[in-house]
């Protein structure tokens, strides 16, 4: 994964509550077995009419929210079924940052292992970035290993974030990372080892 410690990009908002994973990342396309391209694909019914071609009403499809790498989402998303895909998507589509007043739990975890930072803003916070948010080319920096959120024109917040995985991401570390931080004790626990006797 990517480190994310000092984020600077283009906001996009999807003023929505309960934005659930299935419109996240529709269900048919769960049979690909590729953890990549499942970008296209991220809100597909809402992005795209029965012939394919974009609605111009979804936020996404807006010119002023083309390019966005930062996701400002009602409380809530993430909910329904659990499934690693949603996070998948968001990432592939370009989203590295989504801040929402709530999400739910198991996406957050899914978010986290797979590179995206989801960060809680209370309601008012959250209100006042969307309406910035419309303006064309809206810009907020998220500096993670201090826990701020602020843009040009004097907006800050801080946030809470759990030290286990701010130090995952910061680093751009996964799980498998975490086990090779320990490589020389295993290689002492493997030379340690005691030959099986033969029966």
């Amino acid at each position: 994964m990517e480190p994310i410690k000092v984020f600077t990009g283009k906001t996009a908002v999807m003023d929505r509550k309960n934005v659930d994973t299935d419109q996240i990342i529709p269900k048919q396309f769960l049979k690909r077995i590729e953890r990549s391209g499942f970008g296209q694909f991220l809100f597909f019914n809402w992005r795209f009419d029965e012939e394919g071609n974009d609605r111009p009403d979804f936020e996404l499809n807006q010119e002023q929210n083309k390019g966005a790498s930062i996701l400002i989402a009602g409380e809530n998303f993430g909910c329904g079924s659990s499934r690693e895909h949603a996070p998948w998507a968001l990432l592939d589509y370009g989203f590295n940052i989504v801040i929402a007043p709530s999400f739910a739990d198991i996406f957050r975890n899914n978010c986290m292992k797979n590179g995206i930072v989801p960060i809680v803003l209370t309601e008012e916070q959250v209100a006042e970035l969307m309406k910035k948010g419309v303006e064309s080319g809206y810009e907020l920096t998220i500096d993670l290993p201090n826990q701020k959120v602020y843009d040009q024109s004097g907006f800050e917040a801080e946030f809470e974030f759990h030290p286990y995985w701010k130090e995952m991401l910061v680093n751009g570390w996964d799980e498998i990372s975490i086990t090779e931080q320990y490589e020389e004790q295993i290689k002492s626990y493997e030379q340690q080892k005691m030959p099986i006797s033969s029966i």
